[in-house]
């Protein structure tokens, strides 16, 4: 990583209040060039607190960007930080039309040229996709990393129509503890703690609306742009990796978009910016990438639909992806080698399906309930315990189905499984997960796919199976670029159960009958000889700002334990999400987070699933003697009928309990 200190232009920042409509005012801190001419205005838009949780990484890029000629923005979304109003649901209508009147007002300033950029990752490359499908006028580019065009199928609550345990539970939990957290005295004022009770009132766990609805129905259609891609007019550069969740909507977004105005690049990277150095690398100079786009659509020496033009970024390939060597299991890589490729359109010419059919009499797959205790962390963010260690004992709980490679073998884009299946139960899920078997028999995970048999007809439908019917059921494996060496084995293993990544359903246990008759597995397959000469810079980023994470005697307790009661055939899995631990700030803030995640299972009872996450945060500014603390409790069990939750906040203000609520509910299983 290079440390960039001078740039074209002198930089100066400062926070402001946005006012909204309503009356409603949002806490931004701009970063601007020193230029008495108005430059494009960049926007970041988050619910993560800008003035804190997201302040070293903010750091790093508006002020890069600010010295480029850019005013680049970052702003609270209402209800967090130091944003006034009350939180609401992610990506609701009115964090959106909030979103499209900070553009809007962008636009409008005197510094500014008119022309707006939208950018970021996860929550922010979300709603830059969905704000840009309002298509605000002033909003001509947008950069979307991590992100997705379908909410119900491709994000953290559902995986095939099947709910997803391990982030449907973890993020809503998150989540709770976020929205709990209380604006900050030195940039809020006096008013603090009036925001921060207003703004507790009005919390109700996420979990409540995501598990209400468990098919895709209106509530995941809104936000969803893959519903019409023709609303997106500004032009998207579209950004994942291999180890991200999100990354089948690049594929998606290159192949819907029109070929003009947009560009897809994948690389081998976990849930990050490309530039950070996070395993697993190579990282790339994203910045920089960046700059190209936006350089080509927002400069003013042009006032065409497409920019200056001499940016070359229409020159560059539809879709740039990595394509990774195989390599032995490991929970973390801090480098993958292999090499980009680029391919014209997507689909891609250079592209062929390849079909093997499965082979051997029927085989009944009931898989253990702990089957997936080694799927490896749901979002990747580049930590030592994240990816998948060595498969063989996932692969013993599985059907599995083997083919030699003969010839290195690329595969790019996404897998997909034709099974012939047999149940006597009218509700299961069956998961399919695509293996790199070396000669010393070590396997690697490479890619997996999950279909609820109830949604087997389409995601907006429970269809019960007819106990005792064969059907064929068709599914796709998320995305992958991986190259299969000759003398390798490509795995195909079969599971019922995927647990805590897929919630089991109550007759899981009863599993399924697989004909390999009828069955097979389809690669899309690249052409090797096929390559393009695609480089890119070293990273670079601006200065860091200088967060000090204070020593500890404490001796650090693992990222990922898996705990195995012998006697009672009971598995649990302990996770710490290591999301930050304590940090001081250079204004004095002092900062303490603290997350713990359980998942346990009774390897034979579907039924007994539980998931339970504990936040504690605190903030702490001794100067002013303020110092504040949220506690939260999430948990959801389950019976054959409903899921059952159970939540619980507590806010100090000193040792003062100013807040206290639990809220139970049971939530019917319409379709999980």
């Amino acid at each position: 990583m290079r440390i960039r200190t001078s740039f074209p232009h002198e930089t100066a920042h400062e926070d402001i209040r946005i006012p909204m409509p309503d009356g409603t005012r949002l806490y931004a801190r701009v970063w601007r060039p020193l230029t008495d001419e108005p430059v494009p205005a960049l926007l970041e838009y988050l619910p993560y607190r800008l003035t804190d949780w997201t302040a070293p990484r903010d750091a790093q890029r508006h002020p890069w960007y600010a010295g480029h000629g850019y005013a680049s923005v970052r702003v609270d979304v209402r209800g967090h930080g130091n944003s006034e109003g009350a939180p609401g649901d992610e990506y609701d209508a009115q964090e959106l039309a909030d979103g499209v009147e900070v553009v809007n007002w962008l636009a409008a300033q005197p510094w500014c040229t008119g022309k707006v950029g939208m950018f970021g990752i996860s929550w922010g490359g979300f709603n830059s996709l969905q704000i840009a499908a309002l298509a605000p006028e002033p909003l001509k580019a947008i950069v979307t990393v991590c992100s997705t065009d379908d909410r119900y199928d491709n994000d953290v609550h559902y995986m095939g129509g099947s709910a997803l345990a391990v982030d449907l539970h973890a993020w809503a939990a998150t989540m709770l503890a976020f929205v709990a957290r209380p604006p900050d005295p030195e940039y809020a004022g006096l008013v603090w703690r009036d925001m921060w009770l207003k703004r507790l009132e009005h919390i109700d766990p996420f979990i409540h609306t995501w598990l209400a609805h468990q098919l895709r129905d209106d509530y995941w259609k809104h936000g969803s742009v893959c519903e019409d891609y023709t609303s997106i007019r500004a032009a998207v550069l579209a950004v994942g990796g291999w180890h991200d969740p999100y990354r089948d909507t690049v594929l998606r977004l290159v192949e819907h978009l029109p070929p003009e105005r947009v560009r897809g690049l994948i690389g081998p990277w976990s849930h990050q910016y490309p530039d950070r150095g996070l395993p697993p690398g190579p990282a790339i100079g994203f910045l920089q990438e960046t700059l190209r786009w936006w350089d080509h659509w927002l400069k003013p020496a042009s006032d065409s639909a497409s920019g200056t033009g001499d940016t070359g970024v229409t020159a560059d390939p539809l879709l740039r992806a990595y394509v990774s060597d195989s390599h032995p299991p490991a929970t973390v890589y801090d480098t993958l080698p292999g090499r980009w490729v680029g391919e014209p359109a997507w689909p891609s010419p250079h592209v062929k399906t390849t079909t093997y059919g499965l082979r051997g009499a029927p085989v009944p797959v009931r898989s253990p309930m702990h089957t997936g205790v080694d799927a490896g962390r749901f979002f990747p963010f580049g930590n030592d315990a994240d990816l998948p260690p060595d498969q063989r004992d996932e692969d013993a709980r599985s059907a599995c189905f083997e083919f030699e490679v003969p010839a290195e073998t690329w595969v790019l884009g996404r897998p997909r499984v034709r099974l012939r299946l047999t149940s006597e139960v009218e509700r299961g899920q069956v998961i399919a997960r695509l293996c790199d078997v070396a000669p010393d028999g070590s396997s690697t995970l490479v890619t997996r796919g999950v279909l609820n048999l109830s949604a087997r007809h389409g995601r907006d439908r429970a269809v019960p199976w007819t106990p005792g019917a064969t059907e064929d059921v068709t599914f796709e494996l998320n995305a992958i670029g991986h190259a299969f060496p000759p003398g390798h084995r490509i795995r195909l293993a079969v599971s019922s159960a995927y647990w805590p990544w897929i919630w089991p359903q109550p007759e899981s246990g009863a599993g399924f009958t697989l004909d390999p008759e009828g069955s097979a597995l389809e690669l899309p397959v690249r052409e090797r000889e096929l390559t393009y000469d695609i480089r890119f810079d070293e990273p670079e980023e601006a200065a860091p700002i200088g967060v000090n994470h204070p020593a500890t005697l404490d001796e650090p307790r693992p990222e990922r334990v898996v705990v195995r009661d012998v006697a009672k055939g009971e598995w649990r899995l302990e996770v710490d999400p290591r999301y930050g631990g304590t940090r001081v700030y250079p204004d004095g803030l002092e900062f303490t987070e603290d997350a713990w995640e359980t998942y346990t299972i009774d390897e034979s009872d579907p039924l007994s699933a539980r998931t339970r996450s504990d936040w504690t945060i605190r903030l702490h500014r001794p100067e002013l003697g303020w110092d504040t603390t949220v506690r939260t409790r999430s948990e959801i069990t389950c019976d054959e009928t409903d899921f059952i939750t159970s939540n619980e906040v507590i806010c100090t203000e000193g040792s003062e309990v100013i807040f206290h609520r639990t809220w139970e509910k049971r939530i019917p299983r319409t379709a999980s």
